[in-house]
């Protein structure tokens, strides 16, 4: 595909020339073809990249040495640009630097056109691009800092010698962690302060005559407002082309999918298919369901119905942790049957849509579970309704009562509120499972509602395979009776098929 824009007028006699530093603000955009292969794969790593940024800047303190140590394996896996010398010669098994800063490049453009689209797709990709240049910046030599600098016409002026002398003790007082000789050895930077704010703010810099004097090893503080400055505007420059890009029938349902891709585990592959019994689920939904289908199986208990949101979402992951066909009928009709539906009218109205959701109908398509981010960024929930993310969803002391019931510490509520807090959502859910299951890292970056059922269940079973017997006290702790978060090659198939089946799903 042809990238938009002005046609090969790249600044120099090659495309070494946009390359020849490891890092840019992405100002020019690619203008050479790609294949839509190629397309997909690299927003996919790209994503797979910010949401392990995304992980690890929660999970651990940013910039510290455990923080660097998981990103550089990171940026290693994923065949993204750490090195600061060019070369086309690839590392054995691998690809050249070149490539790795080309597919940088790029895939931050292709993730742009995805991530435009809203207020909030818009203010998690700026943090996570962000919280990334940070990382990538600080990792660069003080040569290669200012060589950034120079590069993207951000010449601020150096603090001569003379000058950093007669002003040594005042910038030793204002300046954190400077003693004596790292003045003299550091570079200092005269900068506007209306430049500098956030470290004036916080008392980082020395002030004078309307001008801030920035350590090098704060200029980042300065590079980075600049950067979001720019990516924000372009952000909003790219949402108003969008409505031109997405008439392109190849990129649109690739575009719809990638603003809430899961890049996890495929879990339309069913592993414990007729392994899980129904009289298994009421246990298993207190000892291993994440909140969201906790709070969907309690519903249906008391409710005797869901709708149709909250039969897919439901149904999906049930599907998914290995119930059959055969139990999936068995499962919904006599659950509903309780309620104000007679067993001739399941059969008429909602038997189709289980047989639908397992291939067995319709354009007999195998559908896949919804992924974390499907739950939160589509089809929130509305009164009468169930189904999505309760980290996302719910009114925060509306959770806090719900983790209250279910035993979750003061403490860790505390904890999961302040993540939900900052919106990160699928962290507050895993803090959750690390919570009830009584463990200090779950060891796992949770992205799929089946994956926190799979990860309990190794966690429990001893990394066995799921346990037949049934914990009778959880059971009837969690049965009403007794109590008053598709596959990357086949994206465009699951945006239609998805679609599809939320039209079996209707209520009457």
């Amino acid at each position: 595909m042809q990238f938009p824009g002005r046609r090969k007028k790249l600044i120099g006699s090659s495309q070494n020339d946009l390359y020849d530093h490891c890092l840019q603000f992405y100002g020019q955009p690619p203008l050479e073809n790609i294949s839509l292969a190629e397309f997909e794969t690299f927003a996919v790593e790209r994503l797979k990249l910010l949401k392990t940024v995304e992980n690890i800047g929660v999970s651990y303190v940013k910039n510290s040495d455990q923080y660097s140590k998981k990103l550089e394996a990171e940026f290693s896996s994923l065949n993204f640009p750490l090195k600061t010398e060019l070369g086309d010669r690839k590392v054995q098994g691998g690809i050249s630097e070149y490539e790795k800063r080309r597919k940088d490049h790029i895939s931050h453009f292709i993730l742009r056109l995805a991530y435009c689209q809203t207020e909030d797709l818009r203010r998690w990709f700026i943090q996570q691009e962000m919280d990334l240049f940070r990382y990538r910046f600080g990792e660069l030599t003080p040569k290669h800092k200012t060589d950034f600098l120079h590069k993207n016409n951000l010449k601020y002026e150096t603090v001569s010698a003379e000058e950093k002398k007669s002003l040594k003790d005042k910038l030793i007082t204002s300046s954190y962690g400077l003693s004596g000789i790292t003045v003299e050895e550091y570079d200092f930077y005269k900068v506007p302060f209306q430049d500098a704010l956030d470290l004036v703010r916080t008392r980082k810099v020395y002030l004078l005559a309307g001008n801030a004097y920035i350590p090098h090893h704060e200029i980042v503080t300065i590079v980075l407002n600049d950067f979001r400055t720019r990516l924000s505007k372009a952000l909003a420059m790219t949402a108003r082309s969008l409505p031109v890009v997405q008439s392109d029938e190849r990129l649109q349902p690739l575009l719809s999918h990638l603003s809430h891709a899961y890049v996890g585990q495929d879990y339309s592959i069913q592993k414990n298919i007729g392994k899980i019994s129904l009289e298994q689920i009421d246990a298993l939904s207190g000892k291993s369901f994440p909140l969201c289908m906790r709070h969907l199986h309690k519903a249906l208990r008391e409710n005797h119905h869901l709708r149709h949101g909250g039969r897919m979402q439901y149904g999906l992951f049930l599907k998914g942790i290995g119930l059959t066909l055969e139990q999936a009928l068995q499962f919904w009709r006599s659950e509903f049957v309780k309620g104000k539906v007679d067993a001739d009218k399941f059969d008429k109205a909602y038997a189709y849509s289980v047989r639908h959701m397992f291939g067995k109908e319709g354009k007999r398509t195998d559908y896949t579970p919804y992924s974390c981010m499907k739950v939160i960024l589509s089809n929130p929930p509305s009164q009468g309704d169930y189904h999505g993310c309760p980290f996302r969803h719910s009114d925060p002391e509306l959770l806090k009562q719900k983790l209250q019931n279910y035993k979750v510490s003061p403490s860790g509520i505390n904890q999961i509120l302040e993540l939900v807090k900052g919106m990160h959502y699928q962290l507050a859910c895993q803090k959750y499972f690390e919570l009830t299951h009584n463990v200090e890292d779950a060891g796992f970056s949770l992205n799929h509602p089946n994956q926190y059922f799979t990860e309990s269940q190794k966690l429990l079973g001893g990394g066995r395979e799921i346990k037949k017997e049934v914990d009778m006290s959880q059971q009837s702790q969690e049965n009403p009776a007794s109590v008053t978060r598709p596959s990357q090659a086949n994206s465009k198939q699951a945006h239609e098929e998805m679609g599809d089946l939320d039209s079996f799903f209707q209520d009457e």
